[in-house]
């Protein structure tokens, strides 16, 4: 690919080597970092996700990147707890977030489903967008997690588990998924693969 570096956003709790792998095998240039200085210099961001919101801001915040991030102008794209920081506030630990995204992050929740919500699942796309170019609504990905936000006005994929919930959102430059695209497959990959090249 002749896209500039991504770089990957270590805060000691992301999924790193997963992420990197798939970057790999698109043959995406990246880097890891999680100093500001060295991260302002990607042309595109990544946020990647594993554990719970309080924790993922406390790293951030530790690193000194909660305020920069709020400010960036270079596409970023946050994976599953990745995402979620990206609305204002996550029940989880009531945790306040990154407020890019109006909205709360709520426990799953609902008749007969188990949580956390762990397998294949389906995203529906209520409109298009670069990020999900040339990828069917219906289409399945992967997904595991506790906590969700509701589809708003910036929901460009919604997803069916005890209720609705937002699964791929975007504002401006901010792009976020609730599955993990490093975990699903040739599907996955081509989300990927779009945020490097599209967006």
């Amino acid at each position: 690919m002749s896209q500039g570096k991504v770089g990957i956003i270590d805060y000691g709790v992301g999924n790193i080597r997963s992420v990197s792998n798939a970057l790999k095998r698109l043959g995406a240039s990246f880097f890891v970092s999680s100093k500001a200085d060295e991260l302002r210099h990607a042309e595109r961001l990544i946020l990647p996700g594993v554990g719970e919101a309080r924790s993922a801001m406390e790293s951030l915040d530790r690193g000194g990147l909660v305020d920069w991030l709020r400010t960036i102008n270079v596409p970023f794209l946050g994976i599953c707890i990745g995402m979620q920081i990206l609305f204002e506030r996550s029940t989880e630990r009531d945790t306040p977030c990154l407020g890019i995204i109006p909205g709360m992050v709520t426990r799953l929740d609902g008749p007969q489903i188990k949580v956390p919500h762990m397998g294949w699942n389906r995203v529906f796309l209520s409109r298009e967008g670069p990020l999900m170019n040339g990828i069917p609504s219906g289409e399945y990905f992967y997904f595991v997690h506790s906590y969700a936000a509701s589809p708003n006005e910036y929901t460009i994929g919604r997803t069916e588990y005890g209720r609705s919930f937002a699964s791929v959102v975007q504002q401006s430059n901010y792009y976020g998924v609730q599955f993990h695209v490093e975990k699903s497959g040739p599907v996955g990959l081509r989300v990927l693969q779009n945020f490097v090249e599209r967006c």
